[in-house]
């Protein structure tokens, strides 16, 4: 299970009740961030989501909405105790946009990791459970998409540890993943193990011109979480020129992406009243809601062939 929440739903500016734009995504006690805009610390705090487990914040780009929230969140995350290395993913110049911020912060007694992303790459980043992919979106400069995948290894197959002679004390430290090495045999997980099954996935866009491309990256997410800067379509010139998207844009990425269901969120804090806009966007991609702040959402792995 894959526990979801849009912790605000603002672009450019926080608003009284709309904090600026972030996604924690939570599995097993362990989180993950997707930028840290103002006050993404407090709207955590509401939560309750705690602060210490959060392993990996990854960041879209740098403008200040996306960013000017690290120096407090990573305050509060030291004075959570937190010890364990926290690992950074961004574009390039990550590190010293970061560094740069907690000049005003320099008391975090852990570790920091920076991953910098010049140019996007199959192979996923493995931590705490979590898969993440990023590719490249089109915006003012460097910004990054995320798909958040969490795998789900085969069921134990007893039939296939016999006939691969497995002794029967071993068959547990292979459903975990181990590798067990006896003289000049070495054992492996997937000699235990039946068909790895589907997992779950989420997406998330920000800040980016609509991209064909970005169908094939969000492909089969359980989860689309996308900006959608207007939902009136007569400022859809506007949003051209500051290299965002429209409703629309949004739900013909998930409806060509074949995903479950799309979120919208990084309103113009000129959009008051998103619902006015929520069945014009429905009538192109069907299971379309509006986020705000605070929404959850628990992802369920699909029993398959049990």
């Amino acid at each position: 299970m894959l526990d979801v929440a849009l912790l605000g739903t603002s672009g450019m500016m926080p608003l009284p009740d709309r904090y600026l734009t972030a996604l924690i995504c939570r599995l097993k006690g362990k989180m993950l961030l997707i930028d840290c805009g103002e006050s993404t610390q407090v709207t955590l705090k509401i939560l309750k989501y705690g602060f210490k487990n959060i392993d990996i914040i990854c960041i879209t780009h740098f403008h200040g909405d996306h960013v000017l929230g690290l120096p407090g969140l990573l305050l509060m995350i030291s004075n959570s105790n937190r010890t364990d290395d926290l690992t950074i993913i961004g574009p390039i110049g990550l590190r010293k946009v970061v560094e740069s911020l907690l000049i005003v912060a320099p008391e975090i007694n852990f570790k920091i990791n920076y991953i910098e992303i010049k140019e996007s790459v199959e192979k996923p980043i493995k931590i705490s459970g979590f898969s993440i992919y990023t590719t490249d979106l089109e915006h003012k400069l460097q910004c990054l998409g995320y798909s958040i995948e969490v795998e789900r290894k085969g069921k134990f197959d007893k039939a296939k540890a016999i006939k691969n002679d497995i002794p029967k004390k071993y068959w547990g430290n292979l459903q975990n993943g181990e590798e067990i090495v006896l003289e000049d045999i070495t054992y492996k997980s997937d000699m235990v193990l039946g068909k790895k099954r589907k997992g779950i996935k989420v997406t998330y866009f920000t800040d980016t011109l609509y991209l064909e491309k970005l169908k094939e990256f969000a492909r089969g997410s359980d989860l689309l979480v996308s900006e959608g800067l207007y939902g009136d379509e007569s400022k859809k010139e506007k949003a051209v020129e500051y290299k965002h998207m429209t409703f629309l844009d949004s739900c013909k990425i998930a409806k060509g992406g074949d995903v479950k269901e799309l979120w919208l969120t990084h309103y113009s804090p000129s959009l008051t009243n998103p619902e006015e806009y929520l069945e014009m966007a429905q009538e192109e991609f069907k299971n379309t809601n509006l986020g705000y702040d605070r929404k959850e959402k628990s992802l369920l792995f699909e029993e398959e062939g049990e």
